[in-house]
């Protein structure tokens, strides 16, 4: 192993810089040349690469989004465009190859290794935190506490208005943000992709808010739960009449300084992933269970569904009163 590449796929997520920087400076410690792939897929099928060296990634740390790039790849999933990859990361020199992203990177990185036979080593990056195999993926502290910061904002506002907030939040197959979120942030529920509700329940729950003696009321949603928050906002105008609001925090969730959390994940990930290529490791994601790095099979990481955490669901159910 004499040089690895390095690249960022599919949706940005903060702590993506500390993993490139990590990734980098462990090359350099290890004698290794190491190259940044710009554009994800995109930039490896045009070739679009450029040598890293340890002062080239200084001051990367606290920055959100990722210096390399990132973007979506339909030509990279045609069997065409990876064996074009292939040749570039050969004709470069490449021995082994770095992929930061989600499950639809990881798929990609798959298809790679065993089509290609090229080494790959993948670093769960995604605010989603639905990647199986890992407690945590690098950027989703980071979006939890932004989120959080939010709605401690907006309940200052529905409290003084004594009006209901629904807070949507990222998460269009999986709810682990919203419902950290909503323990965070003291919400009276939440509505998850990974369990569907009708709407009726949402009346029932303001009403049992109010009957506690709550003047003001804040919901949580997942924006993959059916019709997102502007059907739970609909659904409460309608049945009372009564103004809600309605706060969609979007993109802003990837944005923005990492959390040490994600800083800190990223940085044992990133030198971990160096490592597990010289030691002759492919086709596996590193992730963090219990405090230590595991090896997952890449494959695993998308056959498989990340639950979310139901103790953690009851013990919302339980502080909501």
């Amino acid at each position: 192993m004499q040089k690895i590449a390095i690249l960022t796929s599919g949706g940005d997520a903060p702590g993506m810089n500390a993993a490139i920087r990590a990734a980098v400076r462990a090359c350099a410690a290890r004698g290794l040349a190491s190259v940044g792939v710009r554009r994800g897929y995109n930039g490896l099928m045009e070739n679009d690469m450029q040598p890293l060296g340890a002062r080239a990634v200084a001051n990367i740390l606290q920055r959100g989004g990722t210096m390399l790039l990132t973007a979506r790849s339909k030509a990279f999933m045609q069997p065409e465009g990876r064996a074009l990859a292939a040749a570039n990361l050969r004709a470069a020199s490449v021995d082994g190859l770095i992929v930061i992203g989600g499950d639809g990177s990881f798929r990609g990185a798959t298809a790679l290794s065993e089509e290609q036979g090229i080494p790959v080593v993948g670093l769960p990056g995604t605010i989603d935190n639905d990647i199986w195999g890992t407690d945590h993926s690098i950027g989703y502290f980071t979006a939890v506490e932004t989120a959080v910061e939010a709605v401690d904002k907006l309940r200052d506002t529905g409290a003084s208005h004594e009006r209901t907030f629904i807070i949507e939040v990222m998460g269009r197959h999986a709810g682990h943000i919203a419902l950290d979120v909503a323990l965070a942030g003291g919400a009276e529920d939440v509505f998850l992709p990974e369990q569907p509700r009708e709407l009726s329940e949402v009346m029932r729950v303001v009403e049992e808010a109010h009957q506690r003696g709550k003047a003001s009321a804040i919901l949580i949603v997942a924006e993959g739960h059916p019709g997102g928050g502007a059907a739970v906002q609909a659904a409460i105008e309608q049945a009372t009449g009564q103004q809600t609001r309605l706060a969609v925090l979007g993109h802003i969730q990837r944005g923005g300084r990492p959390a040490v959390g994600d800083r800190i994940l990223a940085s044992r990930l990133g030198v971990a992933a160096v490592d597990a290529l010289i030691a002759g490791q492919s086709g596996v994601m590193l992730g963090m269970q219990n405090q230590h790095i595991v090896q997952v099979p890449l494959r695993q990481t998308w056959e498989n569904r990340k639950a979310v955490d139901r103790a953690a669901y009851a013990c919302l159910r339980v502080l909501s009163v």
